[in-house]
Formats: C-alpha cells, sequence, structure tokens
C-alpha cells in the first residue's frame, strides 16, 4: 500500500481502489458536515484544547511535534494534559491515566512513551471528550489532543495538521486508493501545518495553507535500555549495527540512521506492534537501535546490546515565535467561549 500511495506502483492497482475511496470520501464529508450544522454535537470541556494530528495515515513526525509542544507549554508554566487514543492498548476500561510505568499492552506504546519523556498528565482511550474530562480531573489546564484531527466531538480552540516534507500528501487520494484520512483542502482550515524534514532536506508546501512552519527531525543519542547510558550516535559508525522499527514510516528511521555514517542491517516491522525478546534479536553481539516508542515495550528482556535512539525537533526562532502565536490565539478563543 505504501508503494501504491507514495511511489504510484504498479500504476493500475490504486484503480481497483477508487470506487472505494469514493464512498470513503462521501462518508467523511457527510460525517464534516453533520458536525458542522449540528446535527452531531462538539462537546467543549473546561479548558483550552489544541489538536495536533494530520489527513494522512503512517508516521508524519506527529509525535515529536507534540513533545515539543509540551516543552514550550511547560516551558511558560502551563500544566498540560495529552489525550491520546492507546492504539494497542488491551485495556477493558477506558480512559485510563498513564504514567511511566504503566504497560504498554494495556494502555499502547505512545501513551506510556510520552508520559516518560515529557512529566505531563497522559490520558489514554478511543472517547477523547472523556478522556479530556479526565485530565482535567487530574490537574491539566490545557489540553492537547494527539492524532485527534478527525475527531470533531471534542471541541478544538486550535488544529495543528503535522505532514511529513518528503512523502508529502501522496498520490493525494483517500484511502484506501490513497493515503488521505480527508482531502487536501482540510488543510486550509486548521490554524498551523507543521512540515517536518530530515538533516537539511528542505522543500515547499505542495498544498495550500494559512500558516506553514518547518521543523528539522534530529536523532540526538543513543540510550543504554539496561542502566539509561548514553552515547553520542557517531560512535556507532565503525561497526556493524542493527537497527529495528515498528512504527508508521520505519523507512525513514533507518534512512536517518544511514545518513549518519551508520551501517544498519534494518528489521520493519507493523506500526504498534508487540515486541517479543525474539523480535529484537538479531543472533549477534551488534548493537540493535530502536526507536523511543518500541523501547517501551522491550525494557524487560533487553540487554546491553539494545539502544533507544532520542529524536528531537528543530525549529528556527522565527518558527518557534508562529507556534507560540497558535497557542496564544487558542487561549483567547477558550475565555471568548466561556
Amino acid at each position: 500500500m505504501q508503494q501504491i500511495w507514495y511511489e504510484q506502483r504498479p500504476r493500475g492497482l490504486w484503480l481497483l481502489l477508487l470506487p472505494l475511496s469514493i464512498v470513503f470520501a462521501a462518508i467523511v464529508a457527510l460525517r464534516r458536515l453533520a458536525f458542522r450544522i449540528g446535527i452531531l454535537r462538539r462537546h467543549r470541556v473546561g479548558c483550552p484544547v489544541i489538536v495536533v494530528g494530520n489527513i494522512s495515515v503512517g508516521g508524519t513526525g506527529k509525535t515529536p511535534f507534540v513533545m515539543f509542544l509540551v516543552d514550550l507549554l511547560q516551558a511558560r508554566g502551563q500544566r498540560v494534559g495529552i489525550v491520546t487514543r492507546g492504539y494497542g492498548g488491551q485495556s477493558t476500561q477506558w480512559p485510563r491515566e498513564v504514567t511511566a510505568e504503566s504497560s504498554p499492552d494495556e494502555v499502547g506504546d505512545e501513551p506510556v512513551m510520552l508520559a516518560q519523556r515529557t512529566g505531563a498528565i497522559v490520558v489514554a482511550g478511543p472517547d477523547r471528550v472523556l478522556a479530556a474530562r479526565r485530565a482535567i480531573e487530574l490537574g491539566a489546564r490545557i489540553v492537547l489532543a494527539d492524532d485527534g484531527l478527525q475527531h470533531y466531538r471534542l471541541q478544538r480552540d486550535a488544529e495543528i495538521a503535522v505532514v511529513d516534507a518528503a512523502r508529502g500528501l501522496g498520490n493525494r487520494w483517500l484511502l484506501p486508493a490513497g493515503p488521505l484520512r480527508e482531502r487536501a483542502a482540510r488543510l486550509r482550515t486548521v490554524d498551523l501545518v507543521v512540515m517536518t524534514q530530515r538533516h537539511g532536506e528542505t522543500s515547499t508546501p505542495g498544498f495550500a495553507a494559512a500558516r506553514v512552519v518547518t521543523a528539522q527531525l534530529e536523532l540526538v543519542e543513543a540510550v543504554a535500555l539496561r542502566g539509561g547510558r548514553r552515547q553520542p550516535l557517531e560512535r556507532f559508525r565503525d561497526r556493524p549495527v542493527h537497527a529495528l522499527a515498528a512504527i508508521g514510516n520505519p523507512q525513514a528511521f533507518f534512512a536517518t540512521l544511514g545518513e549518519l555514517g551508520l551501517t544498519v542491517t534494518a528489521r520493519a516491522l507493523p506500526d504498534h506492534a508487540r515486541l517479543t525478546r525474539q523480535d529484537i534479536e538479531f543472533g549477534d553481539a551488534a548493537p540493535v537501535l530502536m526507536t523511543e516508542k518500541d523501547a517501551v515495550k522491550c525494557r524487560a528482556f533487553a540487554d546491553e546490546r539494545h539502544w533507544w535512539v532520542r529524536a528531537g525537533l528543530r525549529l528556527s526562532a522565527a518558527d518557534v515565535a508562529t507556534v507560540t502565536a497558535v497557542v496564544d490565539q487558542a487561549l483567547v478563543r477558550f475565555q471568548r467561549a466561556r
């Protein structure tokens, strides 16, 4: 499917999927209209809500931007609550408060990673309204909805869409013929589009949007799963290295390691896959690098060979100011709506 969506090959296969995409597009349009005219109800919660999401499936750098935004808000003294789907979690009771010690099997890998990395209030659950209200009960004064762009039941005060600059919007068709959850025109209605780039990539948006900023996604360092020892990634250049990723766009992770001069043997697994010891074994003593999201699922059986790679975003001062302006705009909108 990735080849159909982003590489447009085999060229004829997507034509077979077009009828399903047309049906999907009609359902999406009718659902959004129902919310706009009030047939379906939006629910406002007791604090400002900023939604961070995307209109395409697969990895776009959305979660690193959520973490960047949490850091920005916490630096301003805000008590932040993150609400997220908890995809892959097997809990029978939702919403669930998530801590760094929570089980990824119960609440999902991304919520545990967010709690571990940010120290923010994190609540997981498929109903974003209930999750947001629970986050407020726990002390949140501003809510970030991670991957909530299409969850219109939750009234929002600002919308931020994240787009992978390298892959863009693919062939621009809606699912399943293309990667889009909503039409490209949806990006004209959000408050901000964040284009994530890797290691000096330059690109221009191939779509219309009111405000666009760019964020450089960087791999910062390797951290040992056992003991937490830190190493610069340059230390892994002169030896064979294995790399593991169960994320939306694993090839981007592997390519970035290669651009840093590492020689990697790559193993890609489905996004949010449950990992076992066998999954992180390569039959030799070479180091194994994995993403932070994968690491939270491997701590119980990892050994001294296993490292997770810390990723971060770098924005220019002007783009940070733009993001800050969107946050301020959300606060004003919330106050006016009260």
